[in-house]
C-alpha cells in the first residue's frame, strides 16, 4: 500500500477507543515511550477537566507491530475508558435489563449545546436523545489520532523531518512566534516544559490566571496553535487534482479537529493586505565552497506553493473557538417539548489550546507521512529510504535544495 489510511472508533465514555492505521512500511521501529508521551501530552493543560485525572490512555498494540517493529500490515491500537465503569449500564454496548428501572439510567438528554454537534446530530440522524451525539462528536475521539500521529512521526523521524506545535494565543493573550525561515527560532524545550504549551514563561503565567478567572465564571476561551514541520523536501503532494493539493489537504486535516474555526499556511490571510513583492519570497543563490544552491531569505509562503512542499519549513496555524459546554450553559430550546430551556451541561474543559496544538502535530504528522508514501512508495523502510535519499541527492546535485533544516 503506498498511502496511509486512517479509522478511529468509540463513544467518549463507551468501553474504549481504538484506530486502524494501514500503509506503514515493514521495518519501522517504534518507539512505544515516544506515543505514550504524546498522549500524555494530549492530556495537559491549565484549563483541561477532571476527565484527564481519570484517564492514562494505556497503549495495547493489537496487530501489525512485532518486537517493536512493523509488519507492513494494518497496525490496530485499542484505548480502554476507564472511565466507562463509571457509565454502565447507560453507555454498555449490550442491551440493558428490563430488571433496571429509570432510576438506575440518565435521563435522555434533549437540549442541544449551542456551539456543539448535538443540534445537527439529532437532525441528521433522527435521534431523539442527544447523547447518541455527543459521545462520538466529543473530542475524545481524538486520543486515536494522537496515537497515530505518533506513529506517523516516527516514520517521518526516519526519513528526517519533524513536526512540533506551539501555542501562540489564549484567550487576550498572545505569544511571540518564531521565524518562519528557521526552526531553530522557537524554543521547543520551553514549549515542552510549559504547560499552555508556548515558549514564554510571562505569557504562561499570564495564560494560567485567565483560566482560573474563566473556571471561576465558568465560562471558557479558545485560542491559537501553531504546527512546524521541517526537514521535508520540495515536491510533496500535487498542483494537477484539487485532492491531492498538500496546502488543502493539511487545512482539511487540521480544520477536522473539534473546535477548529480556522486554518491558514504561512501569512494565511495576512497575505491579503500585502502587496505582490511583500507576499512572496524571492529565490537567492549562496555558495558554499564548490557548492551552489537556491534558497531563500524569507518563507511567507509557509512551505507550501502550488499545493507542493517547496521545501522550507511547513507552518499551519489553527484558531479554536471556546469550548462550547459552559458552566453557565447559553439559551436552548428543549426539542421534545420545544420550550425554552438553558443548555445542557456534559463536565468539559475551560480550555484545550495546549492539548490541540498536540492532535494538529498528529494531523498534519499523518498526512505528511501520506505523502510521502505517495510519492514515493515501497514496501520496507530500507525501500523507503532508498527512494527518498536518491530523490534528495538528485535535487542537491541539481543545486535545487539542501538538506539544511534536519536535526
Amino acid at each position: 500500500m503506498s498511502h496511509l489510511r486512517l479509522t478511529t472508533a468509540g463513544e467518549s465514555h463507551g468501553p474504549g477507543q481504538m484506530c486502524v492505521l494501514e500503509g506503514l512500511p515493514a521495518g519501522l521501529a517504534l518507539n512505544l515511550n515516544d506515543v505514550e508521551e504524546d498522549l500524555r501530552r494530549r492530556r495537559q493543560g491549565h484549563g483541561r477537566g477532571g476527565r484527564m485525572r481519570i484517564e492514562a490512555d494505556a497503549l495495547e498494540l493489537i496487530s501489525g507491530v512485532r518486537h517493536g517493529t512493523t509488519l507492513g500490515t494494518p497496525v490496530a491500537i485499542l484505548i480502554r475508558n476507564k472511565d466507562h465503569s463509571n457509565w454502565r449500564p447507560l453507555m454498555q454496548p449490550e442491551k440493558v435489563e428490563k430488571s433496571l428501572d429509570e432510576s438506575q439510567l440518565d435521563q435522555p438528554v434533549t437540549v442541544p449545546r449551542p456551539g456543539h454537534a448535538d443540534f445537527a446530530g439529532v437532525a441528521k440522524f433522527g435521534h431523539s436523545d442527544i447523547r447518541n451525539v455527543l459521545e462520538r462528536s466529543s473530542a475524545r475521539e481524538t486520543v486515536m489520532r494522537v496515537a497515530a500521529g505518533a506513529l506517523a512521526k516516527s516514520f517521518l523521524a526516519e526519513l528526517g523531518v519533524t513536526v512540533r506545535g506551539c501555542v501562540t494565543r489564549v484567550g487576550s493573550v498572545q505569544v511571540t512566534s518564531g521565524d518562519p525561515a528557521n526552526p531553530a527560532s522557537v524554543d521547543w524545550d520551553q514549549v515542552d516544559k510549559s504547560a499552555s504549551g508556548c515558549q514564554d514563561s510571562v505569557a504562561d503565567a499570564e495564560i494560567a490566571r485567565i483560566v482560573e478567572r474563566a473556571r471561576e465564571a465558568g465560562n471558557s476561551l479558545g485560542g491559537v496553535f501553531e504546527v512546524w514541520g521541517w526537514g521535508l523536501c520540495p515536491g510533496l503532494g500535487h498542483m494537477g487534482s484539487y485532492r491531492e493539493r498538500l496546502d488543502g489537504r493539511l487545512m482539511g486535516a487540521v480544520g477536522s479537529i473539534p473546535a477548529v474555526k480556522g486554518v491558514e499556511i504561512g501569512l494565511g490571510f495576512a497575505s491579503a493586505s500585502r502587496s505582490g513583492s511583500e507576499a512572496h519570497d524571492p529565490f537567492t543563490l549562496r555558495d558554499e565552497g564548490k557548492n551552489r544552491h537556491m534558497t531563500r531569505p524569507t518563507n511567507h509562503a509557509g512551505g507550501i506553493e502550488g499545493g507542493m512542499t517547496n521545501g522550507m519549513p511547513l507552518i499551519v496555524r489553527a484558531a479554536m473557538k471556546p469550548i462550547p459546554t459552559l458552566v453557565n450553559p447559553l439559551p436552548s430550546v428543549e426539542i421534545t417539548t420545544m420550550q425554552a430551556s438553558p443548555a445542557h451541561h456534559e463536565r468539559s474543559d475551560v480550555e484545550a489550546v495546549a492539548a490541540a496544538r498536540v492532535i494538529g502535530e498528529a494531523m498534519v504528522a499523518l498526512e505528511l507521512a501520506d505523502a510521502y508514501r505517495m510519492k514515493f512508495g515501497g514496501d520496507s523502510m530500507q525501500e523507503v529510504l532508498a527512494s527518498v535519499q536518491s530523490y534528495e541527492d538528485g535535487l542537491e546535485e541539481r543545486g535545487l535544495w539542501r538538506r539544511q533544516y534536519r536535526s
